[in-house]
């Protein structure tokens, strides 16, 4: 169901996919991871759902093998709406990957965490509409996956553990709860959010997250902090070139503790013996087609 091909560079080498390149952890984010990705290899893959947002970059990082996806495309060209979102997990798994960090940008909902914190979340809400959340939408035996704890466990605490080696406050847990987009919330909206408990406020991870586990890859999802959403504390309503702003002034230590992460990731096991629970998501599930 998957093909894939090399695509062509005159900076980078080529090979067929059969051959190389491989990877066994994927980062799904903004440009910045480029920079450590040592003699990468471009991979354009070919997916039952189209491409994804742009072709893998696959190359290492601390000696290990990450592919990486820009989950707006170059330049930030789609919206959070219109990622395909089932392309870009769907094309890493079929590069080898089963461990997914997802880094991205969020609004706080709580006063005392402000811009430049870093945050993992141990729980999601989906409040978004009209993407595409699920794998297995044709004919065939339907697939209720479990999702009672979205993250991996094992992911969750080397994202934190290399959180707290930067100079950002860290947050090791929390309800993120993830909205349509493209627009910010009201201010009516991220009151509910508050009331409701919910710690940061986003328009991604969803349903990257479900998708993952619906693929029987590992998920963990590090979120910075930056802006407090509308009507924290009566602040000021949240602009784009503010999260920008911040986004640009951190990055750095953000890149740092993706690149602590990636190499303290727990050893790549193959499929048939994987422990980890989100690997045997699938387990006694039977599957209206083989994954890649």
């Amino acid at each position: 169901m998957t093909t894939a091909q090399t695509t062509p560079s005159a900076s980078t080498p080529t090979r067929p996919l059969d051959t190389g390149p491989r990877a066994e952890i994927g980062v799904i984010g903004g440009s910045g991871l480029y920079e450590f990705l040592d003699d990468h290899e471009t991979v354009e893959v070919q997916t039952p759902f189209g491409p994804p947002s742009d072709p893998l970059v696959i190359g290492e990082v601390e000696g290990r093998s990450v592919a990486f996806v820009a989950r707006h495309g170059k330049g930030h060209r789609f919206a959070p709406h219109r990622v395909n979102y089932r392309a870009n997990l769907w094309a890493l798994r079929a590069v080898g990957v089963r461990q997914v960090l997802s880094p991205g940008a969020v609004g706080s909902l709580r006063p005392e965490h402000g811009p430049g914190t870093i945050v993992v979340p141990d729980q999601v809400v989906d409040r978004t509409w009209g993407r595409a959340h699920t794998i297995y939408e044709d004919e065939g035996p339907v697939v209720h996956v479990g999702f009672a704890d979205p993250y991996c466990p094992n992911g969750r605490q080397v994202a934190i553990d290399a959180a707290r080696l930067s100079p950002l406050p860290v947050v090791a847990d929390g309800t993120l709860v993830v909205v349509n987009g493209p627009r910010f919330s009201s201010r009516a909206e991220s009151l509910m959010h508050q009331q409701a408990g919910f710690g940061i406020v986003g328009m991604t991870t969803m349903p990257e997250a479900a998708l993952a586990r619906e693929l029987a890859m590992c998920f963990t999802t590090i979120a910075m902090v930056t802006d407090h959403d509308a009507g924290v504390e009566g602040g000021d309503a949240v602009s784009h070139e503010e999260v920008l702003r911040v986004f640009a002034t951190n990055v750095e230590h953000l890149s740092a503790i993706l690149h602590d992460a990636i190499g303290q990731m727990p050893a790549h096991e193959p499929d048939e013996t994987a422990t980890c629970p989100c690997r045997r998501s699938l387990d006694g599930i039977e599957l209206p087609f083989p994954l890649p």
